[in-house]
């Protein structure tokens, strides 16, 4: 009988690592969890720890979730290399904005698993030999079709969104990345012209599309601040486009669960749509889905081709989801027979009106949706996939 896999994980933030031990226990993989606690912990003891798990559990990999728990220095993967231990992480948001600050993130003992198909090309430019698609997946013991609300219960609609107004956050990235009066002139800019290029890196965006300002982008100096202008110009081309999808809603009196910054983006909050501020994810989202005719996604610009987290949340509630086309949706879902799809924002006032006015038809498809779910895309799916990749990888276990 074959030895059960055995997986070291390694992070600095609990992101995601829930839902990955908890498959781990339902696959029998054994696993320990191993917290590196950030840039505060003296590298000695951080070796020695490292070290003492590996001796202790003797696993077949170490994995990580967006390269959390890895220093930039690489200090851990020049560890995990002379202990023999494969390295497996599972990129789950932009790549590109965290692999940048690495002195030297690859290495042959290094797999890199990505949620967005379109990522590969990029790092394997990297120099990582081992780039597979991984998609996102749910967790269908927490979301799951859950108990009656009553009908007056305050998060019932007939349409809702669930997302940051990006206004906010986008401020703040500005405001650390200190762009020159030329730069902070073009964002907007070139925020509308990266939302509609099929361009994944803000860097080659520039370089291809406005030469111009490379130098002024240059010019802000350190990694950190580059990487902050690369972020605000994503989130803010994700706030316009979010406002325009969003903006198509009003009609219908929408619940938006979010931060402050939709206040500044609609008017007539409390008259023409309903405010509540962001609720939790693990606590109070599995709840608020069922409660809605339908549930908006409109996808953020970190991912011009992959779906987010929502189209597999959705689903799995057994509640109805309309969201954008993706290139990659079609691989995961039946587009108009599984989750419902709008290819351009002005699309949206007809598609809500028809599925509003045609119950049998989004029951159909909501329970069409969830049995998809719980057939392919499952975290128990996702970390069988995982760990039979780094077995054909690297022969473990």
């Amino acid at each position: 009988m074959a030895r059960a896999p055995r997986v070291l994980l390694v992070t600095s933030r609990f992101f995601l690592l829930g839902e990955v031990m908890a498959a781990f226990g339902r696959m029998g993989v054994v696993h320990r969890y191993l917290d590196t606690g950030g840039d505060e912990m003296d590298l000695d003891h951080y070796v020695r720890m490292v070290a003492g798990a590996v001796q202790e559990l003797r696993p077949d990999f170490a994995l990580t979730v967006n390269h959390l728990g890895v220093d930039h220095e690489g200090v851990l993967n020049a560890l995990l290399e002379r202990l023999g231990v494969p390295l497996a992480s599972w990129f789950v948001d932009n790549p590109a904005l965290a692999l940048g600050l690495y002195a030297s993130p690859a290495n042959p003992g290094t797999a890199l698993f990505t949620w967005d198909a379109d990522n590969i090309p990029s790092l394997r430019a990297l120099g990582f030999e081992h780039v597979l698609h991984l998609p996102l997946a749910a967790d269908e013991r927490r979301f799951a079709p859950g108990v009656k609300a009553p009908a007056d219960h305050p998060w019932r609609a007939r349409v809702s969104f669930v997302g940051n107004s990006m206004v906010i956050k986008t401020a703040k990235r500005v405001a650390y990345s200190q762009p020159g009066p030329k730069l902070l002139r073009a964002l907007g800019k070139l925020a509308d012209a990266f939302g509609a290029s099929p361009e994944q890196s803000v860097r080659a965006f520039l370089a291809g599309r406005f030469p111009n300002l490379v130098p002024e982008f240059k010019a802000l100096r350190t990694p950190q601040r580059q990487l902050a202008f690369e972020t605000a110009v994503i989130w803010e081309s994700t706030r316009r486009y979010r406002a325009r999808c969003v903006g198509q809603l009003l009609e219908f009196s929408p619940l938006v669960a979010g931060d402050e910054g939709w206040l500044s983006t609609f008017t007539g909050e409390g008259r023409a749509w309903r405010r509540i501020p962001e609720i939790s994810y693990y606590d109070e989202l599995p709840g608020f889905y069922p409660l809605s005719e339908i549930n908006f996604n409109c996808t953020s610009m970190q991912m011009k081709g992959a779906v987010n987290q929502r189209v597999f949340d959705v689903p799995a509630c057994g509640a109805f989801l309309l969201t954008d086309a993706r290139a990659q949706l079609a691989e995961l879902f039946e587009p108009g027979s599984e989750v419902a799809v709008f290819e351009e924002p002005g699309e949206i006032p007809g598609l809500v009106r028809h599925y509003l006015d045609h119950p049998a038809e989004r029951e159909r498809i909501s329970r069409a949706g969830r049995r998809r779910v719980l057939a392919e895309h499952t975290y128990v799916k996702r970390m069988g996939q995982l760990v039979e990749a780094m077995r054909g990888l690297f022969g473990r276990s």
